[in-house]
């Protein structure tokens, strides 16, 4: 039903720092974008691998793993297939202008939230 790891959003209580950790480990930075604030975007160098988006964290949100995204093709489908399994919470499908990507959220049995991101135009 959906696809590999599409990217992976770390909240960071420094996401400056956090992006020049993911630098030292090959990643490279893809884009910044003022989503969530300041937020980056990094890719792997040469190998494969997920994009990680890091934003520093905010409010009463804690350093950690906000959520891990699936790539898909047809996001409609898909979301009507995860409102058909009965999936927990979903919310979607939306655009979000600053990435260029449609998403739509859910969460697991245990409240943790995914996403299945659909970024083809």
């Amino acid at each position: 039903m959906i696809g590999e790891i599409d990217h992976i959003e770390i909240e960071a209580s420094d996401a400056t720092e956090m992006a020049d950790f993911l630098k030292k480990l090959g990643y490279e930075e893809l884009r910044t974008t003022e989503h969530h604030g300041e937020s980056y975007e990094l890719v792997p160098g040469e190998e494969d691998g997920p994009l990680f988006e890091i934003h520093t964290v905010d409010g009463e949100e804690v350093p950690g793993i906000n959520h891990i995204a699936f790539a898909v093709d047809n996001i409609e489908e898909i979301t009507e297939e995860l409102e058909a399994q009965d999936v927990d919470s979903i919310v979607g499908p939306y655009d979000v202008e600053e990435t260029g990507r449609t998403i739509t959220n859910f969460r697991d049995p245990d409240g943790r939230r995914f996403q299945v991101v659909d970024d083809s135009e």
